[in-house]
């Protein structure tokens, strides 16, 4: 699975368990913390558990093992780094207060089929 596949796969996941506003951002040129960033927002501490472990269960199953995760204890921002992949998980108010994409507004966006 290449990175491109790995980010696209984790955006349909968090899609498929009713994630909000999901957001790939390219950021290779960015930064050398990886290659993507995913980012989705969700209404509700419960509903956050349940995305990040969705995408941690069935990434699992595919040989894909979360290296580092932070954030599981408060639940209005959960971050799991997959090496070459980051994904964000908000609280929609959290989201909107930190503003994410603007902070990386000239990361490329990419488009993903859901």
């Amino acid at each position: 699975m290449t990175t491109l596949e790995k980010a696209k796969k984790i955006a349909k996941l968090l899609d498929d368990k009713k994630g909000k506003d999901i957001t790939i951002l390219d950021i290779t040129a960015a930064t050398s913390v990886g290659d993507y960033f995913v980012i989705a927002g969700a209404t509700s501490a419960p509903q956050i558990n349940a995305l990040v472990d969705e995408v941690e269960d069935k990434m699992a199953q595919d040989g894909v093992k979360v290296l580092h995760k932070e954030g599981m204890n408060t639940a209005t921002w959960v971050l799991m780094d997959f090496g070459d992949v980051v994904v964000h998980v908000f609280h929609e108010e959290t989201r909107e207060f930190y503003g994410i994409e603007r902070l990386w507004s000239d990361a490329p966006k990419i488009e993903f089929t859901v």
